[in-house]
């Protein structure tokens, strides 16, 4: 029984926070809902996003800086969160969706303020800041993963396991075989570092790559995104070693360079993360180390325990290692196979409609919740209801 109501998302900062929320008001909308997003500047430029969603680009005040900057900030805080207010009396929503960031604190204090149901969603395996700060108050939790450090024991019962929404492009590759490796055919590696590159990659990979036996080194087929400062060395580099490369700054369809590869070496991003896993695609993973919070390694945790990932911490991550990784995987092709499907084992596919079905729970009657449990065939919870196990940092 689908009956329209107004939701709003806060989200803004990086694209790790707006996709998620994307997916989210696309689907909400799909389900005949009406949708608003509170972002800042940043988030407002992103490109491709929220088209045809009402935008709203609030203050949110960015606590650093000391005392002095902790000042500016509350008063920006205070800005948005009346902004936020003001927005509410007419939009009058249901729920409140935030994801994350500090653009999200002033929209979500000022739904808590009106009395109005909130939900955050985590994206990474590490509570982060304002998500930990406003975890005791929200209404709902939602994460990525079976464990989040830093989220505490206490909240467990209002904790929902979703995982990250992904591209339908994304999803249709976990769908489809694993490329087939052919005797004496093509290993396909795909090389990012996420949106920015990263040079270490740039650095480390050629080098690792060129000290592979001939027998596997002669068969590589290379993509990889490099920074626009970094492109020259590789692309030489590459060249050097009799190895085909395709560089770029930046992977136009880069859905389907993931469909055609056996391996991916990358950062280990929320977003990557979850995308690798869906697809189901084997990986050596390397954690971003100034990630807040460390969070990128904890991201990689759960894909390399299952096996389908080798994480190899920045200060490990030379060209032998490097090389002595892939040999172990490429060297051994129903390895490789076995990897890809460990790591689809970690993929959670449905997150974005388990992540509307969670925040679509707000404002029901009993009634339409007992005549979609007859639809579903008696299923009384949201398929996103799993409980994450949550851990302190005490």
């Amino acid at each position: 029984m689908s009956v329209m109501r107004h939701f709003v998302l806060a989200a803004g900062g990086t694209g790790g926070h707006m996709v998620p929320a994307h997916a989210l008001a696309a689907e909400l909308t799909a389900r005949g809902h009406h949708v608003a997003l509170i972002t800042d500047e940043r988030g407002a430029r992103i490109p491709a996003l929220f088209e045809g969603v009402e935008t709203h680009v609030m203050p949110a005040g960015r606590i650093a800086g000391g005392p002095i900057g902790w000042l500016k900030a509350w008063g920006g805080i205070r800005a948005g969160r009346a902004m936020a207010r003001r927005l509410y009396q007419g939009f009058q929503p249901t729920a409140v969706v935030g994801f994350g960031g500090y653009p999200s604190l002033p929209a979500l204090l000022g739904a808590m303020k009106d009395g109005i149901p909130t939900v955050i969603h985590e994206q990474n395996a590490v509570l982060g800041r304002v998500n930990r700060l406003l975890a005791g108050r929200v209404a709902a939790i939602a994460t990525a993963y079976p464990t989040v450090d830093r989220l505490k024991p206490k909240y467990r019962k209002k904790t929902h396991l979703v995982g990250n929404p992904v591209r339908e492009i994304v999803k249709a590759i976990g769908e489809r075989p694993f490329p087939a490796i052919e005797e004496d055919g093509p290993f396909r590696i795909l090389v990012t570092g996420g949106s920015q590159g990263a040079t270490i990659l740039s650095t480390v990979v050629p080098d690792g790559l060129g000290l592979l036996p001939d027998a596997i080194r002669m068969r590589l087929q290379i993509v990889q995104q490099c920074r626009p400062e970094d492109i020259d060395g590789p692309r030489a580099r590459y060249q050097e070693l009799g190895i085909p490369a395709e560089l770029a700054t930046y992977l136009e369809d880069l859905p389907a360079i993931l469909d055609r590869s056996h391996l991916v070496i990358a950062r280990a991003g929320a977003s990557t993360i979850a995308e690798l896993t869906v697809a189901g695609r084997p990986a050596i993973l390397v954690p971003l180390p100034s990630a807040m919070d460390d969070h990128q390694t904890w991201n990689a945790r759960e894909m390399a325990a299952e096996g389908g990932a080798r994480m190899i911490p920045q200060s490990q991550f030379t060209p032998k290692e490097l090389a002595r990784q892939m040999e172990a995987l490429l060297g051994d092709p129903e390895a490789l196979i076995a990897a890809a499907h460990r790591a689809k084992s970690c993929g959670l596919p449905r997150a974005t409609e388990d992540l509307a079905d969670l925040v679509e729970s707000f404002g029901r009657t009993p009634v339409m919740d007992a005549i979609d449990d007859d639809i579903r065939g008696g299923h009384g919870a949201p398929a996103g209801a799993s409980l994450a196990m949550g851990r302190s940092s005490s």
